[in-house]
């Protein structure tokens, strides 16, 4: 219990309940003293209370209080934990709270101490020369003859984390500095020089508690024996203790988190949909509406399609036209074959009769189609185009051909895909289906669900009819189990046509060979990639792509990444080039699963017994040079936590690291120096003390044995009949 310092009670500070009755029992006064807010009620507490809290409660929550002296009569628990032994003498210590206000008059508790705690916090500097100048001596003058314990409180914030600390404190507390961190011998100095022993101790850590008090306890019996001398049981006390050095707790690993993928991603099919960039696909419809596509999210899509687009067309379009005028023979009439040109370069959205080709005719009759050659304006020479009829083959289509047509975007003349569909298909419906066969998804609020059904039947595309039947049952919310498993459907898909190179419109020359690739996979995963493919530079129209200092392991698990939105990782792969060209690329997720998994790695490694100290070292600028800093962060902590052994195998690379690292390494290194000081300083003190007990108990007196001879005895008689042991 505490109670606030305007209603301390100077009544209850009467001694009487002291049971000094009691003759085994050695009662112990120790009266408290130091700053305000260096720790002393919460010292007190955590010996009297076994009251525990946490650095942050400690710090939100401090109040000027003195702890009640009261509580010894009124708390059982108190009171038994009060009692102790130390060095075999059974003692009752009474702890007596007090103000820290210098101009406060605290003679009341000083009467009859038996020894005295003197506090200050590490963290003020100002409280450790307050206790110089203003605390022992008015200890002296009180109670000249009382022991004094000089005690460094608040251990714990030599290693905390300041920031966060200061941050935690109340708005108006004065920030804590790491320059105003005091080290042990600062304490150590003090207490040397006014002739006393010196402890620190931390609430938050449970640490040097029971090393304050039972030494206090020592220092007050001590004192007692020399007046009390006849006291035997007192004899066996010792002097204080040495108190061992505190290694602060080595500091938990940085974890290595994956921030979610980027939402923007989701959008990217639909906008190459709208904006069609690299497109090898021209749909068209009965109503000349064309929609241009994507080989690979059409396969990848839709096994129709997939089927479609790995049709063989070498068949010579000159049969097709033989077709033709043997049929409007036998039917007795001739056809003119007088196809509607229609527009095979502009979108429905945006029709030029400039760019209007009237190389693709067909029949409105029959649907055979025929095929104008292109003239060669050099030798004369037609050049024919690869073609295939379809309307055997599905319902859905109609005809598939290969067409030198201008591109939607640069307007250049290129080689594409025309496929022209069967004519009950709608626009408005088709392209709700192209917007499934890109993303997955159907709005709720489409119009024409049943127009979109039956695209879907003529597609084979069953899980969009799927789709259309729960919106319609009002059951829309079970599409999204359909979207999923269409995603996975796909990166399965992806994956094989990535390995196979199927579709692909893109080759990477790399260090150590090629790989194909698929350019609006790129386009709708990655900005770069789309800034390189669809701006004026020179890869947007070429097939070959060079990339120096990239192998094929690392550009493979950089596709799979943008194709699958998923880490790949293989036998091969190294994970820093990997870092460097997902860094290169601006793919900032991917750079973070690349870290996750070094990271595992080297942990599992090192739990094999496998030394990665050299591994780190080299990882480290790299990956700081390639904003992998989380992993740069890691291989921090793995240095400073093992800085000794780092330093003592690579002492060159250690000194060859920038200035800010090695900055880094003197402020972080565990064990810290102060440690490492105090440490050498314990173990010096030790054997000096050993080499004084042994001392001393060297010059205690020997028994020795005397003899004399009885007077009533004669003279013969044997020594050992009258010896005497003095």
């Amino acid at each position: 219990m505490e109670i606030p310092a305007s209603e301390y009670n100077v009544s209850q500070l009467m001694d009487s309940d002291m049971d000094y009755e009691r003759p085994n029992v050695e009662t112990i006064k120790c009266v408290v003293v130091g700053d305000n807010a260096v720790g002393k009620t919460r010292l007190i507490c955590a010996r009297a209370c076994n009251a525990t809290l946490t650095q942050y409660q400690l710090l939100a929550t401090h109040v000027p209080t003195v702890w009640a002296i009261d509580q010894y009569r009124v708390c059982q628990e108190v009171l038994e934990r009060s009692r102790d032994v130390v060095d075999e003498v059974s003692v009752s210590l009474r702890l007596w709270d007090t103000f820290g206000d210098h101009h406060k008059d605290r003679r009341f508790a000083y009467g009859r101490s038996d020894v005295v705690v003197l506090c200050f916090s590490i963290a003020n500097p100002n409280s450790l020369h307050h206790v110089k100048t203003m605390w022992y001596p008015e200890i002296k003058h009180f109670c000249p003859r009382a022991p004094v314990i000089l005690v460094g409180c608040q251990l714990d914030l030599r290693y905390a984390d300041l920031e966060a600390v200061n941050r935690a404190r109340r708005p108006l507390a004065r920030p804590i500095r790491p320059n105003e961190i005091l080290p042990p011998e600062r304490g150590r100095e003090v207490a040397k020089e006014l002739g006393i022993s010196y402890y620190e101790t931390s609430v938050v850590a449970q640490f040097g508690i029971k090393d304050v008090f039972d030494n206090a306890i020592r220092a007050a019996l001590i004192s007692r024996r020399h007046l009390q001398f006849w006291k035997s049981h007192l004899r066996n006390v010792q002097k204080a203790l040495l108190q061992a050095p505190f290694l602060p707790p080595k500091p938990p690993p940085p974890i290595i988190t994956v921030p979610d993928p980027p939402s923007n991603n989701e959008d990217h099919p639909v906008h190459l949909l709208e904006n069609p960039l690299c497109a090898d696909v021209l749909l068209v419809l009965q109503s000349n509406k064309t929609f241009y596509g994507h080989k690979i999210y059409l396969s990848t899509s839709s096994s129709k399609f997939f089927d479609l687009f790995l049709m063989d067309l070498s068949q010579d379009c000159e049969s097709a036209c033989d077709r033709l005028s043997y049929q409007t023979e036998r039917n007795g009439r001739e056809h003119l074959v007088r196809a509607a040109s229609f527009d095979i370069c502009e979108s429905t959205e945006d029709v030029s009769s400039s760019h209007r080709t009237s190389n693709l005719r067909t029949s409105t009759s029959d649907g055979i189609l025929k095929i104008n050659s292109y003239e060669n304006g050099d030798t004369g020479k037609s050049d024919h185009r690869r073609g295939k009829i379809l309307s055997s083959w599905s319902r859905a289509f109609i005809s598939i051909q290969e067409e030198m047509v201008d591109d939607p975007v640069t307007y250049k003349s290129r080689l594409m895909t025309v496929v022209k569909l069967e004519p009950s298909i709608q626009p408005g419906p088709f392209r709700a289906v192209l917007k499934y066969l890109y993303t997955g998804q159907l709005d709720e609020n489409e119009k024409d669900l049943m127009q979109i059904a039956h695209i879907a039947e003529l597609l084979e595309v069953f899980d969009l009819r799927m789709m259309v039947a729960n919106i319609l049952n009002n059951e829309a919310f079970m599409n999204q189990e359909i979207t999923k498993a269409f995603h996975v459907r796909r990166a399965n898909r992806v994956k094989e046509c990535l390995a196979k190179g199927t579709f692909s419109d893109v080759i990477f020359k790399l260090d150590d060979g090629t790989i194909s690739a698929h350019k609006p996979l790129l386009i709708s995963s990655c900005d770069w990639m789309a800034a390189m493919f669809g701006g004026p530079f020179v890869e947007s129209c070429t097939r070959e792509v060079s990339f120096p200092n990239t192998s094929r392991s690392a550009m493979r698990a950089v596709l799979e990444y943008l194709y699958t939105g998923q880490f790949c990782s293989n036998v091969d792969l190294d994970c820093l080039e990997l870092i460097v060209l997902a860094n290169r690329l601006c793919l900032p997720h991917l750079v973070a699963l690349t870290e996750q998994y070094t990271v595992t790695g080297l942990i599992e490694a090192m739990h094999m017994g496998v030394d990665i100290d050299a591994d780190v070292l080299l990882f480290l600028e790299i990956a700081q040079f390639h904003c992998a800093y989380q992993f740069a962060d890691w291989c921090l902590h793995h240095i400073c936590t093992n800085y000794n052994s780092v330093c003592r195998k690579f002492p060159r690379e250690m000194k060859a690291k920038s200035p800010e690292n090695q900055e880094y390494f003197e402020k972080h290194r565990w064990p810290p120096v102060w440690y490492l000081k105090e440490e050498d300083h314990y173990q010096r003190a030790k054997k000096e003390r050993e080499k004084e007990d042994y001392l001393h108990q060297k010059r205690q007196p020997r028994r020795r044995w005397l003899f004399w001879n009885s007077p009533t005895s004669s003279s013969s008689q044997s020594p050992s009949s009258s010896s005497a042991v003095v």
